[in-house]
């Protein structure tokens, strides 16, 4: 609903009756007086005649229950009636408090005097909804009652005349105008139904490369294709190491956690097919209200215009222009939005700047909505938008568990393939390293997929012969094999035209031209191509590469781009290498977006162009393109071995690296850098964590032992490093090699899949495990019945029933459980050795089981059901306590002297004096939280010498002289606020 259009459609034959009750009956006589009378003195409830108290709520009642009868979207949420009722009544009574006159009041008009009517009256106390829909009966009853007063007052005639006139009038239009124009928040409501309904159809299906459907279904249902990808959390400095536990998280649950979030990911990685996955979800899902709004930085700034301005946010829709005006800024303006800008690497470096000005002018004006931006690795500085609170996050590789899960549902969609390629293929990929490498994000994945399938279980085994293979597949598309009548075209002349096209993308730092202008540039081609002319001319070549090789696709009718921009740079390195351009590729060594380009230049390339390549590289001298040249050395067949020799050693002056970005941008070379890596028993800390760093973006099994190397390790950082990169390499190798080895147990172990709970069997010590949504009950209760565990973190396994499985758990000392909504019976946890707790569930029973911990220290507990301090153990000694609990009793609460953190939730309010004498005992509490509503009553009763910070949930300001009477009170206590409230 748009609170600033509602409006109230009611007729004036409804309004008028209820309003003269307000006022008491005229006596005898024209009243003519000299002076005009005040308001007061016409109320009905003045001097006890007319009106009582009841009669006011009485008419307050009528008319709301009127408005709400009348047409039209119901202005507020059902239950809410009878507040505005008693808000409405009181607000009309205070018309017995106003000191003007009738004339000034007319004179102020209907709504000034609202105005003064609703400051002369106590503040409604309602939602935000409720407090419009009175405010609107406030203006529509002042409406009335002034024309009642131009009826009766003694005006001179003919100002009554007048007014009346005009009064009457402007009611008849209210009256007409609200019964004629349906309401904006009804359209809104239409409209915004009518967009959801089609970003869900547009977003639905996928177009799998490669996959040949059924006719008629030439695109893959969402669905079935989407596979779940982990996002790590982007290292900033070398302290930090390796992704942090907490941010090890299902990709699409990313924007649950964080509201801002700078997405980096490979070409090919599935950054965009995410953003396509969260906007299906978002516009299938209306619950929360979410509206997205995908916006693809290339299509937005192809012709290099400004960024776009919120109403400009559907432009190239089929529904632009159809969205009721100001829509856009009215969901920004609620905090509704879901922003998923793609691409900040597809836009012209010097644009960059420009672009992250864009989205924080949209941040500063829109606070409160979600934001994915999605780049390449190197595309933007690491701190590109931290000043904007974006979370920086990276899109992990494809696990051997995503990889089997994307074969699978590819091989189930694909109706005719033989049943038995989607197990050789696997079996290929678990046997040959080369093959698993190419295997780490959907497209290779795709295409390895379907050009086993065309080969009937043969691969090529390198990337240049992959992507050549697959461009062979796709320039055919089977054509001949459905009885296309075509004209009969080689490869080649077809490459030579597409390579013209993406050459002129790469040089103009672009992703996406004009189709004029890719027609142009295949005529100007033509000439030299002859072969091509089978065809026809430039427009029916073009025709012919966008709806039957599947190499182009058209975003927008009038633009065109490769289906990926990984073809791109493959057809761009070629076209380079025809031209001899070789000074201009290296020459674009330091942008990133050429990186790729100059890798498959050195792929296709001759010797001596390869040679001169790596040379040039080399010769420039930035750390950048050394590695570069080092990264390059896979891909040359052919090179002497001195030059090769050559960029190693230049390498090994980078050795070892001086920071995490630096660290694993050398492990993307692949698995060559090992052997320049530092030797696991010499190494000091900071090599140690590099060397990690470096080995885990290898993404190769010979990474495994080196790693195991570091397992005896008594460095904390270097220990968290090897555990975070569990999730990348073979669970159970990594497990047996490196997990269950390591000299500390891991205490924030991630268990994302059966897979790894499977491969977990032995450890010295208990470890400590974080289990999330994809692990089943039954590989759970598994795991839990052969490994005692210290620590477990169980979060969103919405098959969970029971906490069965850790019966017999002897050595748990911290749970924490969250958003597991099927729980329905905890007995189980009865009796555990707890010491830290941190529980969101509404489950009978659970309070008893807390009360059954005698070692607890750490309590954290959301709940909707009461909690009493007097429900704690005997033995339970707290020193941390946070609530968001539907009520709390405190009693009992004194005797925890070691309570150093306490948070009671925003709900709490004391039951008087004898409350606060009991927090009063808490001689070492530091940290206090309560509601900003409290403050009065904490300043004059509590004392607390010890505390050094007070949280207060609210964000009213102070009342005069008591942040004075704070400060004296607690003179060492820092005063902060909460932004955001636990909502029962």
């Amino acid at each position: 609903m748009d609170v600033s259009v509602v409006g109230i459609r009611l007729a004036s034959g409804v309004v008028t009756p209820l309003v003269r009750k307000l006022f008491r009956q005229e006596g005898a006589g024209a009243g003519l007086v000299d002076r005009p009378h005040r308001i007061s003195s016409y109320v009905a409830w003045r001097e006890k005649r007319g009106l009582d108290a009841a009669d006011l709520r009485g008419l307050a009642d009528r008319l709301v229950e009127e408005a709400l009868r009348a047409p039209g979207e119901r202005p507020l949420p059902p239950g809410e009636e009878a507040g505005v009722a008693a808000a409405l009544a009181a607000t009309l009574h205070a018309l017995g408090d106003l000191t003007l006159s009738d004339v000034e009041a007319v004179r102020l008009g209907p709504r000034a005097f609202a105005r003064q009517l609703r400051a002369a009256a106590p503040h409604p106390g309602l939602s935000r909804d409720a407090e419009l829909f009175h405010s609107r009966l406030v203006d529509l009853a002042c409406l009335h009652i002034l024309n009642f007063f131009t009826q009766r007052s003694t005006f001179v005639a003919s100002t009554l005349v007048e007014q009346s006139r005009l009064h009457a009038e402007t009611i008849a239009k209210v009256d007409e105008l609200l019964t004629r124009v349906p309401r904006q928040d009804g359209r809104d409501s239409a409209f915004e139904a009518r967009y959801l309904d089609y970003l869900a159809r547009r977003h639905s299906a996928l177009t799998i490369f490669g996959l040949d459907l059924q006719p008629g279904s030439s695109r893959w249902p969402l669905d079935a294709a989407y596979v779940s990808l982990e996002v790590t959390a982007a290292p900033g400095t070398p302290a930090e190491a390796l992704p942090a536990a907490p941010y090890s998280l299902p990709a699409d649950r990313l924007l649950d956690e964080h509201p801002r979030v700078l997405l980096r990911g490979e070409a090919g990685s599935g950054k965009t097919t995410l953003i396509q996955w969260l906007a299906l979800s978002a516009a299938r899902d209306h619950g929360d209200g979410l509206v997205p709004y995908v916006l693809p930085l290339r299509t937005l700034t192809r012709h290099g215009e400004r960024l776009p301005a919120p109403r400009e946010f559907l432009a190239g829709s089929p529904l632009a222009g159809e969205a009721p005006e100001g829509w856009e800024g009215r969901v920004l303006r609620d905090g509704r939005a879901l922003l998923l800008v793609d691409g900040i690497d597809e836009i012209p470096a010097a644009e960059r700047d420009r672009a992250r000005d864009w989205l924080a002018a949209l941040i500063t004006a829109y606070p409160g909505n979600r934001w994915l931006v999605t780049s390449r690795p190197s595309a933007v500085r690491p701190d590109w938008l931290r000043d904007e609170d974006f979370t920086e996050v990276t899109l992990a590789p494809m696990t051997r568990a995503n990889v089997r899960a994307f074969i699978e549902r590819w091989h189930s969609a694909a109706d005719h393939a033989p049943p038995e390629y989607g197990e050789q293929l696997l079996d290929a990929v678990a046997r040959k390293p080369d093959l698993a490498r190419l295997a780490t994000n959907p497209l290779l994945c795709g295409m390895i997929c379907a050009l086993h399938r065309e080969r009937r279980g043969f691969l090529p085994t390198g990337r240049k012969e992959l992507y050549a293979a697959a461009l062979s597949m796709l320039l055919h598309r089977r054509d001949r094999e459905r009885g296309l009548r075509l004209p009969d075209l080689a490869e080649e002349p077809q490459l030579q035209l597409l390579q013209r096209l993406a050459y002129w993308l790469i040089r103009n730092g672009r992703t996406e031209m004009d189709r004029s202008r890719a027609e142009a540039l295949i005529a100007d081609a033509l000439p030299a191509v002859p072969a091509a002319r089978v065809l026809g001319d430039a427009p029916e070549v073009f025709a012919h590469f966008l709806e039957r090789t599947g190499l182009l696709r058209a975003p927008t009718e009038d633009t065109v781009e490769f289906v990926h921009r990984t073809f791109q740079d493959f057809l761009g390195a070629r076209a380079a290498l025809d031209e001899g351009g070789l000074g201009e590729l290296t020459g674009h060594a330091e942008d990133d977006q050429w990186e790729d380009v100059i890798r498959m230049a050195v792929a296709q390339g001759r010797p001596r162009e390869r040679t001169e390549i790596i040379r040039a590289l080399l010769d420039r001298g930035p750390d950048r393109s050394v590695l570069l040249a080092y990264a390059s050395l896979q891909y040359a067949a052919e090179l002497t071995p001195a030059l090769r020799a050559e960029a190693e050693a230049a390498v090994r002056h980078l050795l070892p690296p001086r920071s995490i970005d630096q660290a694993q941008e050398l492990g993307r070379t692949g698995p060559l850098v090992l052997e320049l890596l530092a030797d696991p028993a010499e190494a000091s800390e900071e090599e140690a964590l590099m060397a990690v760093a470096a080995a885990g973006e290898t993404l190769s099994d010979l990474a495994v032992p080196y790693l195991a190397g570091f397992r005896d390790t008594q460095s904390p950082a270097v220990h968290h490093a090897l555990v975070s990169l569990w999730g990348r390499f073979d669970a159970r190798e990594y497990a047996r090699e490196v997990i269950e080895h390591l000299r500390h147990d891991p205490h924030a172990l991630q268990v994302l899949r059966d897979g790894q709970a499977d491969a977990l069997h032995a450890f010295t010590r208990p470890p400590g495990l974080i289990v999330r949504g994809a692990v089943s009950v039954r590989a759970l209760s598994a795991l839990c019945s052969r490994v005692q565990v210290v620590s477990l973190g169980l979060h969103d396994l919405e098959e969970l029933t029971d906490l069965d499985f850790l019966r017999g758990q002897e050595a748990l000392e911290v749970l924490e459980v969250n958003r597991c909504h099927g729980l329905t019976d905890v007995t189980a946890l009865h009796g555990l050795p707890m010491r830290v707790a941190r529980l969101s569930m509404s489950v009978p029973g659970l309070h008893e089981a807390i009360a059954s911990w005698p070692r607890l220290r750490s309590l954290e507990l959301y709940s909707p059901h009461p909690w009493s301090a007097r429900d704690l153990a005997p033995g339970a000694e707290l020193e941390s306590l946070i609530l968001g609990t539907a009520s709390v009793q405190i009693p009992g609460l004194g005797r925890h002297t070691g309570l150093r953190i306490l948070n009671l939730g925003h709900g709490w309010r004391p039951a008087g004096p004898a409350d606060w004498a009991e927090l009063s005992r808490l001689d070492r509490l530091e940290e206090l939280a309560v509601s900003d509503e409290v403050l009065a009553s904490l300043v004059e009763h509590l004392r607390l010498p010890s505390l050094r910070t007070l949280r207060l949930y609210g964000e009213e300001p102070m009342a005069p002289g008591l942040e004075e009477r704070l400060a004296r009170r607690f003179p060492e206590t820092e005063v902060e606020s909460f932004y955001t409230v636990y909502e029962q």
